[in-house]
């Protein structure tokens, strides 16, 4: 049993095979080795321990399409934090004016707002959540951390999609958005109903300014450096499963069973 002592995770990949990532050994690396034995049956949580879950993933990795799925699938509420900021300027709240005031001189929304807007939001929600694109970087994690065990709210999974960079790079050339609402379409998979148009209010949609390869590129490499630690950060604490594919549809199946694996069938929506 020497193997308990060893610093590699398992991860998911298609074809049901594992890849070995360097990393603090955790329990879900090691549920996946015995998959399908009495062992995994053991290590099954009760049924209705609370969601809360961080997605994880490049630019372009699909996070808005997995989101959504999951909500559809189980009974838990989005916190998308780019919502919660546009939200708050449209509605000109106090915070939401120093934030506007910030992309206004074309810097980077702080730490102190977006904690302060994400914790608040949490508190306001039902025990089951997902978060999306929120922590991005190893101090808001631990301010997260640190507010979250302040209220017994803390994560307890962290989801992160690993798409080759082939895949993603011809997933932005047929990417479109509708800006106020962030909607995100792409021609190849998950077309509007109506060219141009967004589904809902009807308004054009538009392509981002930097949806080019030769421009995402450097965004992807961006996002890894700053990523690469938060990951291993939460690596070290046991709470993290990486899952590999092509297609949102390849990756899909993977969460949800990991999902009702770890969370059972209590936090399913009732059709």
């Amino acid at each position: 049993m020497h193997f308990l002592r060893s610093y590699h995770v398992l991860t998911k990949q298609p074809g049901g095979l594992f890849k070995p990532i360097h990393a603090p050994f955790t329990i879900m690396g090691l549920s996946k080795l015995f998959h399908g034995s009495n062992f995994v049956n053991s290590l099954s949580m009760r049924d209705g321990l609370p969601m809360r879950l961080l997605l994880l993933g490049s630019p372009g990795s699909g996070k808005g399409t997995q989101s959504y799925r999951i909500q559809k699938k189980f009974n838990i509420s989005v916190i998308s934090s780019g919502d919660i900021l546009r939200q708050n300027i449209a509605r000109g709240t106090k915070i939401g004016k120093i934030a506007a005031r910030e992309i206004e001189r074309g810097a980077y929304v702080s730490d102190e707002i977006m904690i302060e807007l994400v914790t608040k939001e949490l508190q306001n929600k039902q025990q089951n959540w997902l978060l999306d694109g929120f922590p991005r970087t190893i101090a808001q994690a631990i301010a997260l951390d640190d507010r979250s065990a302040m209220t017994d709210r803390a994560l307890n999974l962290v989801i992160n999609l690993h798409v080759p960079e082939e895949v993603i790079l011809q997933r932005i050339m047929d990417r479109w958005v509708h800006v106020p609402s962030g909607r995100v379409y792409n021609l190849s998979y998950n077309p509007p109903k109506i060219n141009g148009l967004d589904d809902i209010t009807g308004e054009k949609l538009t392509k981002r300014s930097d949806d080019n390869p030769e421009t995402f590129k450097i965004r992807l490499q961006k996002h890894r450096a700053l990523t690469e630690p938060l990951l291993e950060y939460y690596a070290e604490r046991n709470i993290l499963i990486t899952f590999h594919g092509r297609t949102s549809d390849e990756i899909y199946p993977q969460i949800e069973r990991e999902l009702l694996r770890r969370f059972g069938t209590g936090n399913l929506v009732i059709s």
